[in-house]
């Protein structure tokens, strides 16, 4: 009876599966789908079921509209599945969905956010350091020794 190391528990097939998806999908698509709508793709995750029949592809886009990027990618989803399956050697490829990755979009928003906070904070701190030169820290007198 074959026992399984530590390693494999850790890092289950369906992990191992997910990450030669998302390596030989990129390659598919980049070489395989020539449709302008489609703009630059990036996969950012997949995640496959326990019995590998279903494949959740994450992806976001550049120079493309989100809309148009998922129409031409579930278009090409069967296509897709054949080679994708031939590539890896797995019998049965499994069903790909296709899934727009807001994380990085919301993340630039939440990062432009924080960027226009800290402007706001600064210029409002600026102006109350303009309207009250009294209140400012006055400098050290240079002749003083602090040690005394």
């Amino acid at each position: 009876m074959a026992t399984r190391s530590k390693s494999s528990k850790a890092f289950p097939r369906s992990r191992r599966v997910a990450q030669q998806i998302q390596r030989a999908l990129s390659e598919l698509i980049r070489r395989e789908i020539r449709d302008p709508r489609l703009g630059m793709v990036t996969l950012t995750e997949v995640r496959v079921s326990s019995d590998l029949s279903y494949a959740t592809v994450y992806y976001s886009v550049l120079n493309a509209k989100p809309e148009e990027a998922q129409a031409v990618l579930e278009s090409a989803a069967e296509i897709l599945r054949g080679p994708l399956g031939r590539a890896l050697g797995l019998r049965h490829a499994p069903e790909l969905r296709f899934v727009v990755d807001e994380l990085i979009e919301s993340g630039a928003r939440l990062s432009a956010l924080i960027n226009q906070a800290v402007q706001d904070d600064a210029a409002r701190h600026s102006d109350d350091q303009d309207e009250n030169p009294d209140d400012a820290d006055p400098s050290p007198d240079s002749d003083r020794d602090p040690t005394r």
